[in-house]
């Protein structure tokens, strides 16, 4: 989104079109899925993972009925289970990218990845080999329509104090950046300010970028879509700068 220097810059979120809502769903059913089975049963009240997978999924106008079904179907035992991966690499250029999937068949999502990274100018590594490019943090998304009436010297003053790092805010949207361990003291404070955010996640955020021209940049957004076309792929963090041009290209 263009005017977050940070949030547009990090990562690019597969589904930020209504013509990819489908995806979006898929990948918020299997955090649900997971939540469940391994975060502490269907109850959202003592289930917090779930409890954030649900937020979540009201962020995107999720039908209720979608998320209770989800809920359900995986609360049966015999429902399939998927798990969490990710792959670290470099792409064209060198660029850091950070592959997040969500996937019921590790062999198929790590040769499927392992195919992209070499087709499209990227090389495989190994986890943990981006350890020092990337910190994780806390991320929530907040519409500026939520905080009509506010004042926002005093609503910055209770980001602060539940765990804010930075705050970037344009017409539309307030985005609060927290450290990996203030995530869940965020997560309350919003609660308790009664403040739905869009979206609330842990992001990996470059602690530098590098500049490329329009061409090498092309190249990278080329093996990250490739990456996004993928079904078990949720999410590719990179540490390449978003250049106007380059955001044009995005769409």
């Amino acid at each position: 989104m263009a005017g977050h220097s940070k949030w547009a810059n990090i990562k690019r979120r597969k589904g930020a079109q209504d013509a990819k809502r489908a995806k979006i769903f898929t990948r918020i059913l299997k955090e649900i899925a997971i939540a469940v089975k391994e975060g502490g049963g269907p109850d959202p009240d003592t289930n917090p993972r779930l409890r954030l997978a649900i937020a979540n999924a009201k962020g995107v106008n999720m039908p209720k009925d979608n998320i209770n079904r989800a809920i359900k179907k995986a609360s049966d035992k015999d429902s399939e289970s998927y798990q969490e991966v990710t792959y670290e690499g470099y792409g064209p250029v060198g660029i850091a990218l950070f592959v997040e999937a969500t996937t019921d068949n590790i062999n198929r999502t790590v040769a499927n990845v392992r195919a992209i990274f070499n087709k499209y100018g990227g090389s495989l590594g190994t986890n943990g080999s981006l350890e020092f490019i990337f910190d994780r943090k806390g991320v929530f998304t907040i519409p500026t329509s939520a905080l009509e009436g506010k004042d926002m010297d005093e609503f910055e003053m209770e980001l602060i104090d539940g765990g804010a790092e930075d705050v970037e805010k344009d017409e539309d949207f307030v985005v609060v950046y927290t450290s990996f361990e203030d995530f869940g003291s965020m997560q309350k404070k919003l609660e308790e300010m009664q403040i739905e955010p869009e979206s609330q996640e842990l992001q990996r955020i470059p602690k530098s970028t590098t500049k490329l021209d329009l061409e090498e940049g092309k190249k990278v957004l080329n093996i990250i879509e490739k990456f996004e076309e993928d079904d078990d792929v949720n999410t590719v963090f990179h540490n390449m700068e978003m250049t106007e041009e380059l955001a044009e290209e995005m769409g």
